[in-house]
């Protein structure tokens, strides 16, 4: 996801300027909103402790002694995009892992069957762990689920390594097996990662700028591969934004049993987009946040090719850059799929536009809430009811935000982050 990777030279935007207080009053409500989706101390250990338990039975396990050498974590947990399940019964958070392998593991899983014998290998092994622990499993065609106590689950995938000098982070480039396919696709979680790491540290440039107050500092630990430090990744104004386009996208699409989620676009999909947009328009002057903001949700669709087929649908691709012919729009090609997305993002627009609308022309907070709700969701709505109360209880001014003087061309730096690497 190099920010030279994507390219769009005249995107388009209906002018609009907004007042740099709103744009402090609309930011402060995108961090409340954040905040209510980073795990607590509590729920941070109990995420690691599982997934560190679960990486020391796997590297140990005769099936796949000498040829597991890490765990690790990837996904929106890794680059800080985290929202929490739709489901409001459930406090426990998903999580992404990847169980990575030798090369040499090809030597055993490289025949043409090897892509379903190493799932299933995999299978029987997290089922013993699961029977020993009392936790569920499930089997996916590239993954095998488990859920742990207090509602967490987590996505296991196995991932051979097959590093390449010619790609970009070639370094951890794999090969991911898919039972359906019966081959193994290239794919490159980490390099994916560090790729949106290096866009979100691009430094936005505003004519005036807005300072967020830092939450308390989460300390990273050195286990098994440590997750990031949460303040670290959650703090990043891209982030933020990844994780208010996703849970709009939850809350407009439903849950599972609603048959609406199948049509929801995947998280890498907009997370992608976002991102892309971003390397883009962060670089060139805005008013405000806000309005950097409205001008990345306004071109999403500019970052993606679109291909007019002769049976007149569309074929839509948007290639990963750190893994060569992974089209990240493949699950998008059904005019179903791409329908509900132009839809979502039609509604995603009208709807930020209410909510900026409510706060500009002072409607109240009864009204904000109810435009948040329907855009984000009860938990949302309530999470800023909360966090507005304590603002007043504590005296302390809203927002958090420091304005500094207007018509100042300021660009906000973003604090550097090692976890990734180069």
């Amino acid at each position: 996801m190099a920010a030279l990777s994507y390219q769009n030279p005249s995107p388009s935007l209906p002018g609009q300027t907004i007042a740099n207080r709103s744009s402090a009053r609309f930011f402060y409500l995108v961090d409340a909103i954040g905040r209510l989706h980073e795990p607590t101390n509590t729920q941070l250990e109990a995420l690691e402790s599982s997934y560190r338990s679960t990486g020391e039975f796997l590297a140990e396990c005769l099936e796949f002694k000498g040829l597991l050498h890490e765990i690790h974590a990837h996904g929106s947990r890794q680059i800080g995009t985290l929202v929490r399940p739709l489901d409001e019964s459930r406090e426990g958070f998903d999580i992404d892992l990847i169980a990575r392998f030798h090369q040499g593991a090809m030597q055993r899983y490289g025949d043409p069957e090897g892509p379903t014998r190493l799932l299933n290998d995999l299978h029987a092994t997290l089922d013993r762990y699961a029977k020993a622990h009392g936790l569920r499993i499930q089997r996916w065609e590239r993954c095998v689920t488990l859920e742990y106590a207090g509602g967490m689950f987590a996505d296991i995938a196995p991932l051979i390594d097959a590093p390449s000098q010619f790609s970009l982070y070639g370094d951890t480039l794999g090969r991911i097996p898919d039972r359906e396919k019966h081959r193994y696709d290239l794919t490159n979680p980490r390099g994916y990662a560090r790729g949106f790491d290096k866009v979100a540290a691009i430094s936005p440039v505003f004519t005036s700028t807005v300072k967020f107050a830092e939450d308390t500092a989460i300390n990273s630990r050195a286990d098994v591969v440590p997750l990031p430090d949460s303040q670290e990744v959650f703090d990043r104004l891209l982030s933020r934004l990844v994780q208010l386009l996703k849970l709009h996208r939850n809350v407009s699409f439903g849950q599972a049993s609603n048959g609406m989620s199948d049509l929801a676009p995947s998280s890498i999909f907009i997370t992608t987009l976002a991102a892309a947009a971003y390397a883009v328009l962060a670089p060139k002057p805005h008013d405000s946040p806000l309005e950097l903001l409205l001008e990345i949700v306004e071109t999403l669709p500019d970052y993606f090719e679109r291909t007019l087929q002769p049976n007149g649908h569309e074929y839509w691709t948007l290639a990963n850059p750190s893994a060569p012919g992974e089209n990240l729009a493949s699950g998008m090609n059904t005019p179903a799929r791409q329908a509900a997305f132009n839809a979502w993002h039609q509604r995603i627009k009208s709807q930020l536009k209410e909510i900026v609308d409510a706060i500009e022309k002072h409607l109240g907070m009864d009204v904000l809430l109810e435009k948040l709700e329907a855009a984000f969701g009860k938990r949302a709505a309530l999470a800023v009811r909360d966090d507005e109360a304590k603002q007043r209880q504590s005296n302390i001014s809203i927002g958090k935000v420091a304005l500094a003087s207007a018509g100042v061309s300021v660009a906000t730096t973003a604090r550097s982050h090692t976890f990734f690497g180069d």
